[in-house]
């Protein structure tokens, strides 16, 4: 039986990973979180999930769990992974966003492990303020907080850990995954599952600026199984890939296709921007497509769904 570990894996993606991976391969998987922002809840029920509460900044415990289990792939999505949290927490953030992580791969180096593959979930975020638009791999990056340092270091390390020491590697920058199991109570929620509680609830809802930010919206199912492909495909190896729909959407925007779909009013007041927020973002996504992997699913339809998973 094909065997996963997945940190960060009770989360919003994470949990969304766990069942199209139980569906598609039949296969073990292992989940560590610590619960801070995911939810047991979240899991399907499968004897086949260990699912296990700890910390991946525990060097000593991630390495022994590695040691003893040799698993076949591995795909980390643990983070800290509020920009507003990294800060207010920026050395916090750093430990469980580069050096848990890097203890992970230096673990399967020094242990001379074999496995099929390692994901690494990074972040539109490193690409920062750069003008040029759509956002593409190869461009200069400027990263603005400490997440975004933090995902772009990793995302080097892991990279350059495959080709220096011949291991399968792969890495994705996530652009605005929305969907069902997105929690709007945890302080590192996206906007969209904000939005979508203030509508249902009757709370206010304040924009950090006019509204007019754009963002390049996913909807978690094509996320998934893009994440799938990178693991399962051999041509993705030590490289990083756009993860989005390449198309670019307003808050304001997206508000208004809410308010339509929920029949309700948002209560809406305006802030000022805060530190570190990135004002337009949309990816160019030519690079895993040219691998066989599309986004399907249209901003419309994937917010109608999303809908529907919170009535």
């Amino acid at each position: 039986m094909t065997s996963y570990l997945i940190t960060g894996g009770a989360g919003f993606i994470g949990s969304n990973l766990s069942e199209l991976l139980l569906h598609e391969n039949g296969s073990s998987i292992t989940i560590v979180d610590d619960l801070s922002m995911g939810s047991v809840s979240n899991l399907p029920r499968s004897n086949r999930i260990t699912f296990i509460q700890h910390s991946i900044t525990d060097h000593e415990f991630m390495s022994r769990l590695i040691r003893e289990n040799k698993f076949d792939y591995y795909v980390l999505l643990a983070a800290i992974a509020s920009v507003a949290d990294s800060v207010d927490r920026p050395y916090e953030t750093h430990q469980v966003n580069q050096e848990a992580n890097l203890n992970i791969i230096e673990t399967l180096r020094q242990e001379r492990l074999s496995f099929k593959k390692l994901f690494f979930s990074s972040s539109a975020a490193v690409y920062g303020q750069t003008p040029e638009m759509p956002k593409r791999e190869d461009q200069a990056v400027q990263p603005l907080t400490q997440y975004a340092v933090d995902k772009y270091a990793t995302e080097r390390a892991i990279i350059n850990y495959g080709r220096l020491y011949d291991m399968p590697m792969v890495c994705a920058r996530f652009f605005n995954v929305y969907g069902p199991k997105q929690n709007p109570a945890s302080p590192y929620s996206g906007v969209l599952s904000i939005l979508l509680d203030c509508l249902t609830n009757d709370k206010p809802f304040s924009f950090f600026g006019d509204g007019s930010q754009t963002r390049d919206f996913v909807f978690v199912g094509d996320v998934v199984n893009a994440i799938s492909g990178l693991l399962h495909t051999s041509a993705a190896r030590n490289d990083v890939y756009n993860i989005a729909n390449g198309k670019q959407t307003s808050l304001m925007t997206v508000a208004k296709q809410l308010e339509s779909l929920t029949g309700k009013k948002l209560n809406v007041s305006f802030k000022p921007e805060r530190s570190g927020d990135i004002h337009d973002s949309y990816a160019d996504t030519s690079k895993i497509n040219s691998l066989g992997f599309m986004t399907h699913t249209r901003l419309e339809e994937g917010l109608a769904k999303y809908v529907a998973s919170a009535e």
